[in-house]
């Protein structure tokens, strides 16, 4: 067992003191600050903290596959880890974006290598073969559009903001009130030349200043969301499509769960992401990246998604909050020691076999296992090795710590 240095991740919306802050670190920062990496991505793996000094999570799996991911995960996921840990945060919107499927994840990257596109090149969709769920827990409040919303609710949306030009596109819906509505509104939107979304989204962001100043409460949240985006990306179809997905607020420790083809845009707030262990993106706009909206569109679901079909559920099991999902690459779940358990050394749930990374958020915990033991601060985190065994931990002030492991 070893502590785990993550890698920082630099991007424009980020924030200069959130993971500084987090980790123990001087802030403000000179850079905006989006993500902290745990995890053997080869893009940017975390580093173990040894007696000879750091050494790449990545190198040390390549090294001793079978001591470090054990028997039955290489069984399944061959010599890679198969999930990776993040801390983001965001202090403006990240782009209107969905992941693909694991056999679309495969097909883009064989077409993309045949095409000849390299790996790094910014106008590649897929930089690696995986597909991408992910789950976030809410470390403080945590804003998102998530998932198409019921089709009946964005018609009264639209309709609420009282703006003439977005009539056609009402009709459309109510016509057709499905996922083939939202797929024939959403593909009319993202694919509008330029000339006709500078007269649409000034309209609609004009709807919204009324709407706001009106103090109706209904959409007051989705009003305010147009007016931010319309005002980071002025004529930005993603600003439309906002009004066609769940706006979703979540509280320390809510989360939400992403599968495969659901669009969505993080908004503002910190929280640990546990995914896959992939890096593809398809964007949809509300960025000056990337975007292909055909391979968007042939990716997206359009099911609508209710908000308690969005989030995870969460069950209890003693110090453990599991937080459910379908994927078979990771499991998450947040351990919390405090009352009874306080100055005494206990047994950590063991649920899972394979290697877990621990990552704590809340007070001081010594994690101990057949490697020995480490000490956990906030913002600290521990690799824990397949053959290191269960793992024990004492603490003397409120503490928590989540848990990434392999699912099941």
């Amino acid at each position: 067992m070893n502590l785990l240095r993550g890698a920082v991740r630099t991007y424009a919306w980020g924030s200069r003191t959130a993971i500084a802050d987090f980790t123990g670190r001087p802030s403000p920062t000179a850079h905006p600050e989006a993500e902290l990496w745990f995890g053997a991505h080869p893009g940017d793996p975390a580093w173990l903290e040894t007696d000879n000094g750091e050494t790449s999570l990545l190198d040390t799996l390549r090294d001793d596959p079978e001591g470090q991911l054990g028997a039955s995960v290489r069984g399944r996921f061959g010599d890679t880890l198969p999930f990776l840990l993040k801390v983001l945060a965001a202090d403006e919107p990240l782009s209107l974006q969905a992941h693909p499927s694991a056999r679309q994840a495969a097909e883009g990257f064989a077409r993309e290598d045949r095409l000849g596109i390299p790996v790094t090149a910014p106008n590649r969709n897929y930089r690696d073969a995986s597909h991408k769920p992910e789950i976030l827990v809410a470390l403080e409040e945590f804003e998102a559009l998530a998932g198409f919303r019921p089709v009946e609710e964005s018609i009264e949306l639209m309709r609420s903001l009282a703006v003439t030009d977005l009539d056609p596109f009402v009709n459309l819906l109510v016509g057709q009130p499905d996922a083939d509505g939202l797929r024939a509104l959403f593909t009319t939107w993202i694919t509008a030349p330029q000339p006709d979304l500078d007269v649409l989204v000034p309209a609609v962001i004009d709807g919204a200043i009324h709407y706001v100043r009106s103090r109706n409460t209904t959409f007051a949240a989705e009003a305010r969301t147009v007016l931010e985006l319309g005002e980071r990306y002025p004529g930005d179809a993603g600003v439309l499509a906002s009004m066609l997905l769940n706006r979703i607020t979540l509280e320390p420790g809510e989360a939400i769960y992403l599968p495969a083809g659901n669009l969505h845009a993080y908004l503002q707030g910190v929280g640990v992401e546990v995914m896959a262990n992939s890096d593809n993106v398809l964007r949809g706009g509300l960025t000056p990246k990337h975007v292909d909206v055909p391979e968007l569109l042939r990716v997206l679901d359009f099911t609508p998604a209710s908000d308690d079909l969005i989030r995870p559920t969460i069950t209890r099991d003693g110090m453990e909050l599991v937080y459910e999902t379908p994927a078979p690459e990771f499991a998450v779940s947040e351990l919390s020691i405090d009352g009874e358990h306080l100055g005494h050394e206990i047994d950590a749930p063991s649920r899972h076999d394979g290697p877990q990374i621990l990552l704590c958020t809340q007070g001081s915990t010594v994690v101990s296992a057949k490697g020995g033991s480490v000490t956990l601060n906030r913002g600290s985190a521990a690799w824990v090795a397949a053959d290191e065994g269960p793992i024990r931990l004492a603490a003397d002030t409120p503490t928590k710590l989540f848990r990434a492991t392999v699912g099941i």
